[in-house]
């Protein structure tokens, strides 16, 4: 079982269009706090790739990089790099993402490590991401020396819609 992990540019974005789909869709679908709600039909998933993150690969505001575990693609995280004037030094994880069957095998744990190799090299010295509060990714960023600095009540719906919930913001230092 070995993962690779590559980074992606708009084009490998359109080769894997269907499996991204898929990471993405399948995990809203069981209840991942990603910024989407469920039911989420394999269209929308892939007009979020297509429309909202090319488009920003293309224009160097956002690094991507996807891991691929015996050739398929099971996950991917994102750097968000495009920061206001006065925050050239940091940037933002955004959608770390591993499809649900493969989750617990160390896929996202080696996603974040290239994703921040990937803030080193640009020279960043902050990381910065939100998670909601108590799930499992939390302890994951936690375990790779991020901090909390601060959660905020009600801001926004579990996937199913049906209430909200707590976030942590996390920051960690390189």
């Amino acid at each position: 079982m070995a993962v690779i992990i590559t980074e992606f540019d708009a084009g490998a974005v359109e080769q894997g269009i269907e499996s991204l789909t898929g990471i993405l869709s399948d995990s809203v679908n069981e209840g991942a706090a990603i910024g989407f709600l469920a039911p989420m039909a394999d269209a929308e998933a892939a007009r979020f790739w297509r429309d909202q993150v090319s488009p920003e690969l293309s224009a160097g505001r956002r690094r991507m990089f996807g891991a691929r575990r015996d050739g398929d693609l099971v996950g991917t995280v994102q750097l968000l790099t495009a920061m206001p004037a006065n925050q050239p030094h940091r940037c933002e994880i955004a959608k770390m993402i591993v499809h649900p069957s493969a989750r617990r095998l160390g896929i996202g744990r080696s996603l974040m490590g290239v994703a921040l190799d990937g803030a080193r090299s640009m020279g960043k010295s902050l990381v910065t991401l939100d998670t909601r509060s108590g799930d499992r990714a939390q302890s994951l960023y936690a375990s790779l020396g991020f901090e909390v600095a601060g959660v905020i009540p009600d801001y926004a719906w579990d996937a199913d819609g049906r209430a909200l919930h707590t976030t942590t913001y996390m920051f960690k230092r390189l």
